[in-house]
């Protein structure tokens, strides 16, 4: 069952705007909190699922006709674990379906709907179990954490529908009969960095979605902040988790500008409020131990957000952290954007031989650009002209597209 948009009237109860709109706010807020309370009765993830899509459905009538609580996800969970248990009682769900493993002593919900924070946490480590491939541990993310329905994941990836819902499908049958249990490990470092793995996935993905389907993915970005604020929450004394949530701050800060290139980037327009609480984090981050790939990536950033312009960043600092960022994680994308900051520190011949050095990288059009540019800045126009069409073969994006055929034509 998908979640119903666009109800004009409910069981006779007009449904204004402002109810839809509370009800919309609560899918995005509440989902994971009442999803994982209402795990805890029916044992049973499609069970819960269709429960807490009833409670939204009904949402609706109640909300309009007596107001919204003061307390929506409280309502939302005891709607759902009241549709649930009445489930069971019929006898209709434990008999038919694969059980998802819970511990025996579970402590349930309280009983005004509150669900205990552990409840969202250990749904988000259920979805990146390591026994789960990384496209299902994103999709299984997307569909039980975020509430997201699979025709919109299978747009933002770009497959069918019927072939995201197989894939959701086999994942949670792979969740039962593998005996997956649903808790917090005691030891998270198996699973922690494909829980933020996946978290940055979603927004990378929000954040460079082509403009054409920009509307489509924009909000996966503001999900996967959303989720990022929960661990930090949840896990506060978690580095890397306040490492990725003050990177996807800085993402959220610079996305009015997104569409330039970052030397033409108007940095007035950047959310100064969030930038300031982004280097909070990574000055904690960095003073708490050894800096991982998502705390690094945000000190690179931060960096790039506190220059006043492109002119006056500091490029030696920034060759410093990606030298480091390179040791912690080998990437050859890592590779390329650290060429790009080596063409500013020791000039484009140093840059150029730098990507020239990286491969797999022959169908990424970003390779191609910098490619392009560095040439460019060497005078070799011949060579950057063909760069810079062979880059415009790989890129989708219309701003890109006018900027990379303004220095073809050039």
């Amino acid at each position: 069952m998908e979640p119903t948009a666009g109800l004009g009237h409910s069981g006779g109860v007009a449904v204004t705007p402002a109810t839809e709109q509370a009800v919309a706010e609560a899918h995005r807020r509440e989902w994971a909190f009442v999803l994982a309370a209402t795990v805890r009765v029916t044992r049973d993830l499609d069970a819960a699922e269709d429960a807490v899509q009833d409670a939204y459905v009904s949402a609706l009538t109640a909300w309009a006709r007596d107001g919204v609580p003061e307390r929506p996800g409280a309502w939302l969970t005891t709607a759902a674990r009241r549709t649930a248990l009445n489930a069971l009682t019929r006898g209709r769900t434990l008999q038919t379906k694969l059980p998802l493993l819970l511990e025996p002593d579970a402590p349930a919900a309280d009983e005004d709907g509150d669900v205990i924070p552990d409840d969202r946490l250990r749904l988000v480590f259920t979805c990146c179990h390591p026994a789960l491939a990384r496209e299902a541990q994103v999709a299984l993310t997307l569909r039980l954490v975020c509430g997201v329905t699979t025709a919109e994941i299978a747009h933002a990836f770009l497959v069918s529908e019927p072939a995201m819902a197989a894939r959701v499908t086999r994942a949670k049958k792979k969740i039962a009969a593998a005996g997956i249990p649903y808790v917090v490990p005691t030891d998270l470092a198996p699973r922690l960095d494909a829980v933020l793995a996946v978290v940055h996935l979603l927004a990378t993905t929000g954040h460079t979605a082509p403009s054409g389907e920009r509307l489509a993915r924009a909000d996966l970005a503001e999900r996967a902040l959303d989720l990022a604020r929960m661990l930090q929450l949840l896990l506060p004394g978690e580095r890397e988790v306040a490492g990725l949530l003050a990177l996807l701050l800085l993402l959220r800060a610079r996305a009015a500008t997104r569409d330039d290139v970052l030397a033409d980037q108007d940095r007035s327009l950047w959310d100064q409020a969030l930038i300031a609480e982004a280097d909070t984090l990574i000055v904690a981050a960095l003073r708490a131990g050894p800096p991982g790939r998502f705390t690094l990536q945000a000190a690179i950033a931060g960096l790039h957000a506190a220059a006043p312009s492109y002119a006056e960043t500091d490029w030696p600092q920034l060759l410093v952290l990606y030298d480091v960022l390179l040791g912690v994680w080998p990437s050859p994308v890592v590779a390329l954007n650290r060429a790009v900051v080596l063409s500013e520190v020791r000039g484009a011949e140093a840059g150029l031989a730098a990507v020239e050095a990286i491969d797999g990288l022959d169908g990424y059009r970003y390779l191609w650009a910098t490619k392009a540019d560095l040439l460019r800045r060497l005078a070799r126009h011949e060579e950057a002209g063909a760069a810079y069409r062979e880059a415009l073969c790989l890129t989708d994006n219309a701003a890109e597209r006018a900027f990379l055929e303004a220095r073809a034509h050039a």
